[in-house]
């Protein structure tokens, strides 16, 4: 098999981290982005412009790969078309093996909107008989802070639901690995969570010390979140996203912590104060 990786997303938070971990691992690499000018210029990595929206163009860029991390696309109302596009055109240049990054109790009818998109691609990679891993990520640690209002409040109906977010750092180190040796996580689906379990409450506390300002939760029924929310002037699939993503908190779909990043990196999760400080 090629020892040729192609990531997706190397423009954004997680893709580019781990073309640069790859790339700290001397590893070959090839960069599939849409635009070539926001692609980071790493040892060892080409760089192809391809969307996932375009078959052929997404094909020609996995020509010769023997693995490919696909980044699950930007929210869009379409996505699981998007993801199946991509999917299709990797089978078609045949690439082997997929590393996809979905998120954590994904399924047909979860309570978080977009994690019916993950489960729905998720489907569609089996279906196609390719090799695959799923990562399936928790909340991110390093997002907590973009949910702060300017009035230092966090609001949302997550009640006092637990869950365990986890670094992108730690993700990207996760798949780094797997990507170097997909043979050995071939059909497996890791869970990536954080270390501890916290409520949202716990959370603006732990910001709270580390900003060295006041940070509060207020808990929202859905229709106050929706209505929270109106200001933004987002389309309605958005909006149910950010306040499904809460909700999914507060029904408990998210009260997991697991050892999968220790499993596969051999050192443990980073906790919301270590993150914050670094």
């Amino acid at each position: 098999m090629s020892d040729l990786i192609a990531v997706t997303g190397a423009t954004g938070g997680l893709g580019g981290r781990i073309a640069r971990r790859l790339a700290q691992a001397g590893v070959r690499q090839r960069l599939v982005v849409r635009d070539p000018s926001r692609a980071p210029r790493l040892d060892g990595a080409e760089i192809a412009q391809a969307p996932y929206e375009d078959p052929s163009a997404f094909a020609a860029a996995l020509d010769g790969a023997g693995v490919l991390m696909l980044i699950s696309a930007t929210e869009h109302p379409d996505r699981v078309a998007l993801h199946t596009a991509a999917v299709d055109a990797a089978v078609a240049a045949g690439v082997p093996r997929i590393v996809y990054t979905s998120f954590l109790g994904a399924g047909p009818e979860c309570t978080f909107t977009f994690g019916r998109d993950h489960w729905h691609t998720e489907r569609h990679i089996e279906e196609t008989g390719v090799g695959f891993t799923f990562l399936r990520d928790s909340l991110y640690l390093d997002f907590l802070e973009n949910m702060i209002g300017d009035d230092g409040v966090i609001r949302g109906p997550a009640g006092e639901g637990r869950f365990a977010p986890v670094a992108r750092a730690d993700v990207a180190a996760v798949a780094a690995t797997i990507l170097q040796d997909p043979a050995d996580h071939q059909g497996v689906t890791y869970d990536l969570t954080g270390p501890d379990l916290l409520t949202m409450t716990d959370i603006a506390r732990i910001l709270s010390e580390a900003r060295g300002s006041s940070v509060t939760f207020e808990n929202e029924t859905l229709d106050e979140a929706y209505a929270s929310r109106e200001r933004y002037g987002a389309p309605e699939w958005a909006v149910a996203g950010w306040v499904t993503s809460y909700a999914a908190v507060g029904a408990g779909e998210l009260d997991v912590v697991t050892d999968h990043v220790e499993k596969v990196t051999g050192h443990p999760p980073l906790t919301l104060t270590q993150v914050l400080r670094a």
